[in-house]
């Protein structure tokens, strides 16, 4: 037998088949810093129409996690993909470095500021945290393929933003929404500071719920009040206002009961501790009340409105106090006793209810949620650990009626993890109504796009429901509040733009310190200096990053302000997106973004969010070090990002396998155009063969469907476009079909080259497709494909040599038509190869028995239909003919399916029957022999 291997066209390419990501990544890498790609891309870029992306910043602490991951690969896809689609599209990545977190782990360090440290020490221990923090999630970032400006990211604790972070205060204290307020912030007692809407999150906590009762002091007025059914059947025993709480540790700040006006209010006989009792209750809430109690025999003996009841007074359960009943609008019967406990300090609603009585605050309660010296029976006890001896102190003085554990949804804060308390503190706020913030807020966001396109109802939601933003922290590491207040009035001074400013000037150049150091007398007249006094309370962190667009967007040459589009998790609805618009609209009247773009949250293949304790963290430094980065962005493009991400090793195990199939197809292309030079052997459109101008066109609609997935931020559907094209068009049809022609043409026939040039115009434009997603991939592809091209595939545009088939005879619904009878035999052959009757393709000769319109459409292409069948013989004739062909799926078409008996040709192995006739090349077909000594097969079709 003769060995015909070297007259073959065998596929040969550098490009592997094992991606061996993990190892091969870190390289592309170096390259791609070496040769400086994102300054390459910068210059390129350069007078384009911009497209800004801007940066919302992650926290500068601790490793990234991956809804890190998530966040910064679909950042990286947009970018990338508008790059593509011809925008200058630069990415700065920022950090947020102030703040809370950052404190504590430096206390943990060296100790807490003013006490085993001066705070200056501090400040510098806290920058250079956060700088290491900064460097390590920078690592990690560069290493997942996310281009940006990262030797120049922004930081918000670099000096030139911190003073504009100050600026952007200015402006927004000039515009009038800057206001000094004594109300109940949420406090954070772990961190000594007050805390912003946005910082809270809820999770579930056991509380003790209590019922006390509130012996009012002048009975018969109280009784007075009352419509009684029976003038002689008053009842008898002590009345009462029986009060309903979560919060025992409140019961001492208690200064009043709060009534609604058009409640019906009753006074209820019963026995309390075997003593007759009459206790004031909400009537809709007798039933389940006294079911909390135990109280079995119970009668209303009379009722009353709200409104009658108000002004009467009752004795504070324990302390020598005068607790007045006041009307409130926010009383309800949802639960409880309808009589509402009020404590100003501790509550909103309290506080707003009080302050409209008369009544104050009493501040019992210090930074760290201790009693002060002075609060009697609880001085010195935590608010966390007090509720046992207000309990005690309660049942001593025969006052609670009832307690059990009640677990129930509390704000905790979202970085310490721990229970948050209402506490009455000056605080700096953004009115959100003085100068009609939220009104104006609410009334730009008709103009932002949302997607997905619930966001807007969400984020609508959330910013109509939010208070007086406070944006004062009692902190060492933030931002200064950086204002001098006149000591009596706390009137701002009136030259505050100017001041703010020479603040501002200082600040750039010596950072935040330098208006911790400074002195009145350093800025302001002698006597100024005597009547003033600076503020020595930081900024919120939401603050800090809420102004980027100021601080960032508008400082940056390259940048613009409104950025096209902001992207993040969707808590950000009440985060980052409200800070920022609430600062947009205060600072220049219009949002700082077109677009918000919202993600979802990494849970488990059960739907649980991700969790040390429960062991089942993915991290993403472990998947790039052993799957590869692509893999984990090809997961991100892969699932709906709309809703939660599931993620798992069974599920990157999968996406591994898909990502095979898309690098086998690239592969597949790359060996199958070696030694193509397009430069030469480019075949013109007109001149190319049928098939291949389809596989073209193919690709030209795909392109159109991908870029429009990619301008809509529908990676998934890119993903399911660019992998069904793999394996269907591709991988099912077009790639089967060409191989005996590539292999058995001569090298430099038509038919050969058509298919390399249709080859070579499919993985231009599929390279650029998987670019944004499958980065280190495409550029690997890049650089092993022929022809001259820029040093990377980032470095061009969509590829525009692609052709539409249009008009053409042969056209789109032609080859859609063969497709479906090739996949009609297809199952033809199995059936018959299931049953033995054949083996491989090649072994069957094929009858098609059509219907008129299908023969004819079938019959134009003559002899290479067999060629499209990949079998040995292929003949069409009437469906009237059928005998014993079967039916296929396919309206029209019945299949015969029988085994050639011809010898196989050793070279093509197609079973023909002139194998054999030539006397040199007696295991040869005429066909190869022609190719071989010959001028070579024609084609025009397949």
């Amino acid at each position: 037998m003769s060995d015909y291997k070297h007259t073959l066209n065998l596929p040969h390419t550098e490009f592997p088949m094992r991606g061996n990501l993990a190892k091969r990544e870190p390289e592309m890498l170096k390259r791609w810093y070496d040769m400086n790609l994102y300054e390459e891309i910068r210059k390129i870029s350069k007078g384009r129409n911009k497209f800004i992306l801007h940066d919302g910043p992650p926290y500068a602490n601790g490793d990234i996690h991956i809804g890190h991951a998530v966040n910064k690969i679909i950042k990286d896809i947009i970018v990338k993909s508008k790059g593509l689609s011809g925008f200058d599209a630069p990415y700065v990545p920022g950090w947020d470095c102030h703040g809370l977190p950052i404190e504590h782990k430096v206390e943990t360090m060296i100790g807490k500021a003013g006490d085993k440290v001066d705070f200056k020490t501090f400040r510098k221990k806290c920058r250079e945290y956060a700088l290491k923090q900064v460097d390590g999630q920078r690592k990690d970032f560069k290493r997942m393929g996310i281009f940006g400006e990262w030797d120049t990211p922004y930081l918000t604790m670099n000096f030139q933003t911190e003073a504009d972070i100050i600026r952007a205060l200015g402006k927004i204290a000039e515009n009038g929404h800057l206001v000094k307020g004594y109300k109940p912030v949420y406090w954070s007692v772990v961190g000594g500071s007050a805390l912003a809407e946005a910082e809270v999150e809820y999770h579930d906590k056991t509380s003790t719920q209590i019922d006390v009762r509130y012996a009012v002091i002048d009975q018969q007025a109280v009784v007075d009040a009352f419509s009684f059914e029976s003038s002689s059947h008053k009842g008898e025993g002590e009345v009462a206002a029986v009060i309903w709480t979560t919060t025992p540790w409140t019961i001492p700040s208690s200064q009043a009961i709060a009534i609604g006006a058009d409640v019906d209010y009753v006074l209820v006989q019963c026995s309390v501790n075997g003593t007759p009792a009459r206790l004031i209750l909400a009537e809709a809430l007798v039933e389940s009340a006294m079911t909390r109690y135990g109280v079995e025999e119970y009668r209303i003996v009379a009722r009353a409105k709200g409104s009658a009841l108000a002004g009467q007074k009752a004795s504070h359960p324990f302390y020598d106090r005068v607790v007045p009943f006041i009307l409130g609008d926010h009383v309800t019967t949802d639960a409880g006793t309808g009589c509402v406990h009020t404590a100003p300090d501790h509550g909103v609603d309290d506080f707003n209810v009080g302050r409209a009585n008369g009544i104050g605050t009493l501040n019992y309660l210090d930074d760290n949620g201790i009693f002060r010296s002075q609060v009697e029976l609880f001085a010195g006890e935590h608010v966390y650990k007090v509720d046992p001896k207000v309990i005690a102190v309660l049942e001593e003085h025969g006052r609670l009626l009832a307690q059990e554990k009640l677990t129930h949804s509390y704000p905790h804060c979202w970085r310490t993890k721990t229970p948050l308390i209402f506490r009455a503190t000056p605080q700096w706020f953004v009115s959100m109504t003085k100068e009609k913030l939220l009104d104006n807020a609410m009334a730009s966001l008709e103009d932002v796009q949302f997607t997905p396109d619930w966001g807007r109802n969400r984020m609508e939601s959330m910013l109509g429901q939010s208070p007086d933003w406070c944006v004062s922290r009692q902190r060492t590491w933030g931002v200064p509040i950086a204002l001098f207040i006149h000591k009596e009035t706390e009137e701002l001074h009136p030259e505050t733009a100017s001041l703010i400013e020479k603040v501002a000037v200082k600040v750039e150049e010596q950072g935040m310190d330098a208006w911790f150091d400074l002195e009145p007398a350093d800025l302001l007249s002698a006597e100024d200096a005597e009547n003033y006094v600076k503020v020595t309370d930081t900024l919120d962190v939401w603050f800090d990053s809420g102004v980027t667009h100021f601080s960032v967007l508008d400082r940056r040459e390259e940048l613009r302000s409104p950025a096209d589009i902001y992207v993040e998790g969707s808590d950000q609805h009440r985060g980052w997106f409200q800070s920022s618009l609430k600062t947009g609209i205060a600072i220049n009247g219009v949002p700082p973004y077109k677009q918000l773009l919202t993600h979802g949250f990494t849970v488990d293949a059960n739907g649980r969010k991700m969790s040390k304790s429960l062991g089942n963290v993915i991290a993403p430094q472990k998947v790039f070090d052993s799957l590869g980065a692509d893999i984990l962005r090809l997961w991100v493009a892969a699932t709906d990002y709309s809703g939660e991400l599931t993620v798992s090793n069974d599920i990157l195990k999968r996406t591994a396998d898909s990502y095979r199939r898309i690098r086998n197809t690239a592969r597949f292309l790359l060996s199958n155009i070696n030694g193509f030079d397009p430069a030469k052997d480019l075949v013109k459109w007109d001149d190319m063969l049928s098939l291949d101008r389809w596989a073209v066109d193919q690709a030209h609609r795909l392109q159109q469907e991908v870029v429009e997935a990619y301008d809509r931020y529908s990676f998934l559907n890119v993903y399911q476009k660019v992998h069904n094209f793999c394996a269907l068009e591709m991988g099912g049809f077009y790639l089967d079909i060409i191989k005996d022609r590539q292999y058995t043409t001569q090298p430099d026939s038509l038919a050969r080259r058509s298919c390399q040039t249709a080859m070579y115009h499919i993985l231009e434009a599929f390279t650029r497709w998987i670019a944004p997603v499958l980065s280190f991939t495409a550029d690997e592809i890049w650089q092993v494909m022929p022809g001259e091209r820029s040093q990377s595939v980032f470095l061009d545009t969509w590829y525009e040599g692609l052709h539409s088939l249009a008009g053409d005879e042969m056209g789109h619904e032609y080859w859609e038509a063969v497709m479906a009878v090739k996949t009609a035999v297809n199952k033809a052959l199995e059936e018959a190869r299931s049953e033995g009757a054949v083996g491989a393709g090649l072994e069957a000769e094929v009858t098609l028995y059509a219907s008129a319109e299908l023969k004819e459409q079938l019959q134009k292409l003559d002899e290479e239909l067999r060629f499209v069948l990949i079998t040995s013989r292929a003949d069409v004739r009437d469906l009237a003919e059928a005998v014993d062909a079967k039916e296929t799926e396919l309206e029209g078409l019945k299949v015969a399916v029988v085994k050639s008996s011809h010898e196989k040709c050793s070279r093509c192995w197609h079973r023909r029957e002139d194998v054999g006739s030539h006397e040199e090349h007696g295991e040869l077909c005429g066909r190869c022999i022609d190719n071989i000594e010959g001028e070579g097969e024609q084609r025009q079709y397949a």
